[in-house]
């Protein structure tokens, strides 16, 4: 029998139901803007036309809303141009986030584990917040970089979902 091939990057096994995009939709909310890597980006660009999917639930459309009206930062050399309130970056994201977090009130979030990975290895990361799924993958694109030397966190929040998926949230000390 042949073993399956875990997604490279892909985000089809997790867990997202409605329970857990009414924590995504809190979480954005907090986000005076937020940075993407192009694969993650290509992924979220769904929530631009989202209300033309009959699939979509009322909890999915929040959601829309919410992400349409954050400003994004699209990190891509090879992008030509990026839609709706977002705007493309080709240069330093280390320069522009720390511009913005000068500028700007409340959190800046971080999506795509390549361009986590970046931020985290320069020290802009002030809160982890991890979704642990019920599923065993065995491969798949890393979300911390390899360090120079080991992240001292401290546990802030646990949450237990229905579906089993975790949250847990964690700080730098």
């Amino acid at each position: 029998m042949a073993t399956p091939r875990p997604p490279d990057g892909g985000l089809e096994w997790t867990i997202v139901d409605d329970e857990i995009h009414t924590w995504f939709n809190e979480d954005v909310k907090r986000a005076d803007a937020a940075f993407y890597g192009r694969r993650l980006w290509n992924v979220m660009t769904y929530w631009e036309t989202s209300e033309s999917d009959p699939q979509a639930t009322e909890v999915m459309l929040e959601f829309a809303r919410i992400w349409r009206a954050t400003p994004k930062i699209v990190v891509s050399k090879t992008l030509e141009s990026v839609d709706g309130n977002a705007r493309l970056l080709r240069g330093d994201p280390i320069e522009e986030a720390t511009r913005l977090k000068a500028e700007l009130p409340g959190e800046i979030g971080v999506g795509g584990p390549t361009l986590a990975a970046t931020f985290i290895e320069h020290g802009l990361v002030d809160e982890y917040r991890l979704l642990v799924h019920p599923v065993a993958l065995g491969a798949g694109l890393p979300f911390f970089p390899a360090l120079e030397r080991p992240l001292d966190l401290e546990l802030v929040e646990t949450r237990r979902f229905q579906s089993g998926v975790l949250l847990l949230v964690y700080r730098p000390r």
